[in-house]
């Protein structure tokens, strides 16, 4: 079967974005809108693997919503909707734990993570988050996922979950696709460096949004004074900028501080490793801050402005879910055809 080039990513609802996941992931997806079909998802179903207060999900779900609008996504042109409003997910999410092998699930290694030494406390869906990842992008049969480092072993997943249902079910699938496989082999979306932005105060960690020091991050709805203080209080050493990029080795800040510069001018690491050689950080903060006040000043005040109008934002997600459940419900149907469920 030739499956047409489509797009699928999805973001959870479980706090206020950070320069993280803008520069790794939402200023990058604009870029796609104009080569692709693309679907972009507010994964609140995946956000429930551990609790959330429903008053604050509803609350981030349209947050997020609000940050795809502000980084440049144009609703006419991709399906932006939530996960829970589509009920294909679900439903080939139970296919795919049927599918999934129990092995499969226990190599990955983000459940360990979050599950940590309390593992038996955990959610089962938390232990199943995959198989619901992977009903995610197969349902829609997306050909491309854009991806980071943590998500790698996911998308890998998919492929094999893709792959294990194409041969538990060939013949069926034969005879409704002239030999053709269902589902497709999903394949990262990775153009330039991938950027991984860290901790403003511990340069060995990623900048997280759950980070209990607000002054490890920028959020994305930080006005631009507040951008401004914390790239002042960002942690440095007392050392000069080194004028080659092997000079960064046990400079974990100075590196993610010059990475944050390369990836918001848009120019190569080495390129502004050679420009600003032998400056102290005092100097470079100053144009890291303007850089990134005239970067994200806009997006940030964009996005203040959309999340104070919720009904808009409700309004963009029933009609992005009414176009995502028109591509999802006769894949869905096909499946429950294929695996031999009646009135399918």
């Amino acid at each position: 079967m030739s499956f047409p080039e489509r797009v699928f990513s999805g973001v959870q609802p479980t706090g206020t974005l950070t320069l993280g996941n803008y520069l790794g992931a939402l200023s990058r997806f604009s870029d796609y809108q104009d080569k692709y079909e693309c679907l972009y998802c507010v994964v609140d179903m995946h956000a429930i693997t551990m609790w959330q207060d429903p008053k604050e999900l509803h609350a981030n779900t349209l947050g997020v919503t609000a940050a795809y609008l502000a980084s440049g996504l144009d609703p006419a042109k991709n399906i932006i909707f939530n996960q829970s409003q589509v009920a294909a997910h679900a439903e080939m999410a139970w296919v795919f734990n049927c599918v999934t092998r129990i092995g499969w699930l226990n190599r990955m290694t983000q459940f360990k993570e979050k599950a940590g030494k309390h593992r038996e406390n955990a959610s089962a869906g938390l232990y199943v988050y995959p198989s619901l990842m992977a009903a995610d992008i197969l349902v829609y049969r997306a050909t491309h996922v854009p991806v980071g480092d943590d998500q790698k072993q996911h998308l890998e997943l998919a492929r094999d979950i893709a792959q294990k249902f194409n041969h538990d079910y060939a013949d069926t699938i034969r005879t409704q696709t002239n030999g053709e496989e269902f589902f497709p082999q999903p394949e990262p979306l990775i153009e330039g460096p991938a950027m991984r932005v860290m901790s403003l105060r511990d340069g060995t960690k990623k900048m997280s949004k759950s980070d209990p020091s607000d002054n490890s991050r920028i959020n994305m709805d930080d006005d631009a004074d507040t951008i401004a203080q914390k790239i002042r209080k960002a942690k440095t050493d007392p050392d000069a900028l080194p004028s080659l990029e092997d000079g960064f080795e046990g400079r974990a800040e100075a590196e993610n501080l010059l990475g944050i510069y390369a990836a918001l001018a848009k120019e190569p690491k080495n390129d502004v490793v050679t420009r600003f050689a032998g400056q102290q950080f005092s100097e470079f903060k100053k144009e890291l801050t303007e850089l990134a006040v005239e970067t994200l000043a806009p997006v940030s005040n964009e996005l203040v402005r959309l999340k104070g109008d919720p009904g808009h934002l409700e309004s963009v997600l029933k009609a992005g879910s009414e176009r995502a459940a028109a591509i999802a419900e006769p894949i869905m149907k096909q499946t429950k055809a294929i695996v031999g469920f009646v009135g399918a």
